[in-house]
């Protein structure tokens, strides 16, 4: 079944409908990626508009469809230690002064398929051989938290990987899947993934934390919804603790409850 093309009025629906759900400010400029993203589930539900998509997706019965919109439109671009100063500085500055003998967990709070929180966890596996450590990635797509599960990627995806670690954990595939790595079983078990909306409450069931790694998400999000993130996020850092985002964004502005160690790193007052 053919659809019609998406209108000026259906598109802005969709826009209210992303931000409401995920807080995701999707620009004008989205338009062709929203259509080129949504038109195979209009095909799929024999919808002929994008009108009739949306209607379903607002009319609150269909909560699957829903979070399958959501997966379609959260870019997910990310690869192993993607701006790997933040790496250095949590190996050398955070785990080199921390006190011995406690646990330490970091946050991955936009983890997507999972690179981002196994590259902590190699740095957490090198620098703390004898302590107990933690990695909680979380994504508001079940379909990336899916594929971070399988913690299977293809073989060209592991360039950014130190070679002391790619040698020590990242395993060849499983068998029938040529082409891909695996991640070592004594990683995979240190971390764990589940869904968060970061732009809810956040349950204190999720804990506390070290290190929040918050990166290349905030650029989705407007001012207000910035604000109310990281007020989310903050109550589960702990004292003394790091809070991370990524190289083109920046908390100024967004909050006073954390000091600046340098630009993109943050830290929570003692």
């Amino acid at each position: 079944m053919e659809h019609a093309p998406i209108t000026d009025q259906e598109f802005a629906l969709f826009q209210r409908l992303i931000y409401r759900i995920a807080g995701i400010n999707l620009a004008d400029s989205k338009k062709v990626l929203l259509v080129g993203r949504l038109q195979r589930r209009l095909r799929e539900r024999q919808l002929a508009s994008f009108g009739d998509y949306y209607r379903l997706l607002s009319s609150g019965q269909h909560p699957d469809e829903q979070q399958t919109m959501v997966d379609l439109l959260t870019t997910n671009e990310t690869y192993f230690f993607r701006e790997s100063r933040h790496f250095d500085f949590l190996r050398d500055e955070v785990l080199g002064s921390r006190r011995p003998s406690r646990s330490f967990r970091v946050w991955s709070a936009a983890s997507s398929s999972g690179e981002e929180a196994y590259s902590v966890a190699m740095v957490l596996a090198e620098a703390l051989p004898n302590t107990v450590w933690e990695v909680f990635g979380s994504d508001i797509s079940t379909q990336v938290l899916t594929r971070a599960r399988t913690a299977s990627y293809p073989l060209n995806r592991n360039e950014g990987i130190p070679e002391a670690c790619r040698r020590k954990y990242c395993l060849p595939g499983e068998r029938g899947s040529h082409g891909t790595f695996q991640i070592a079983p004594q990683i995979r078990q240190q971390v764990r993934f589940a869904q968060v909306n970061l732009t809810q409450p956040i349950s204190p069931a999720v804990g506390s934390f070290d290190v929040i790694f918050v990166r290349n998400v905030m650029i989705y999000f407007d001012a207000e919804t910035k604000r109310k993130v990281v007020a989310n996020l903050l109550p589960r850092l702990l004292p003394g603790g790091y809070f991370i985002v990524g190289h083109s964004e920046s908390l100024n502005g967004i909050t006073d409850q954390l000091s600046v160690v340098k630009p993109t790193i943050y830290r929570k007052p003692e």
